[in-house]
């Protein structure tokens, strides 16, 4: 069956160029702003801060439109626990025994190790998985059958990127990990095998003695290529 594209008109802002910079200098201000922190507050976090950048990242591209995405919020300190559990245990054999010398390298000025506080530290965690596939019913049949998805990698990633800014943005701190492998994750987590985990973020307020390591980030003369006529 083919589905006839809908076309509705676009909802766009138009601004004066005054005010487009201005946003773009505010907002680009407060993004070189955000760190990775693994040191977190046990400061009650407003759940709407939580529920509005989820809408945000429920809005970002995806191919086809597929919305390939699962966010998994938890809050229960005994679940916490229990991912803790596992992901220091998954961590502490890749730390030990996985990683090769120039991975654990590539980490030393990080000051990282297997050792994951952070988890039952921070009053929300994010899990992310990405939709494999998706699953619907067959009307004809009653039986569910796979659905192909396109670009769930890239999809995912996008959708990750429009998160952390929201959580920013609205004064959080979030740490990205991504213990390996991460599989424990759907079995405590109870979801479906259609769904791989993708990220965990732990979301809240640094601690008062919350501190970043030292690091620079490429300069743009490193990262962009510019091609004019």
């Amino acid at each position: 069956m083919t589905i006839e594209a809908r076309f509705e008109s676009l909802n766009f802002e138009t601004m004066e160029v005054d005010e487009q910079l201005r946003r773009s200098r505010v907002f680009t201000k407060r993004m070189l702003t955000r760190r990775t922190v693994r040191d977190f507050s046990s400061r009650t976090v407003p759940y709407e801060l939580i529920d509005n950048a989820l809408k945000v990242a429920g809005s970002a591209p995806s191919g086809a439109n597929q919305q390939p995405w699962t966010f998994v919020l938890v809050s229960d300190p005994a679940v916490k626990r229990a991912i803790r559990i596992a992901a220091e245990a998954e961590e502490k054999e890749s730390y030990q025994r996985r990683m090769s010398q120039e991975w654990l390298e590539a980490l030393a000025h990080l000051g990282t190790d297997w050792r994951k506080p952070h988890i039952e530290d921070a009053p929300y965690l994010i899990v992310v998985f990405r939709q494999a596939y998706g699953v619907a019913l067959d009307e004809a049949t009653g039986e569910e059958r796979r659905v192909k998805h396109y670009y769930s990698e890239e999809s995912v990633g996008i959708a990750v990127g429009f998160l952390l800014s929201a959580l920013h943005i609205s004064g959080l701190a979030t740490l990205t990990h991504t213990p390996s492998p991460m599989q424990f994750l759907r079995e405590i987590l109870e979801r479906p095998p259609n769904e791989r985990p993708y990220v965990l973020i732990p979301v809240g307020y640094p601690a008062e003695d919350a501190k970043a390591p030292v690091i620079e980030k490429k300069s743009l003369a490193d990262i962009v290529v510019r091609r004019s006529s």
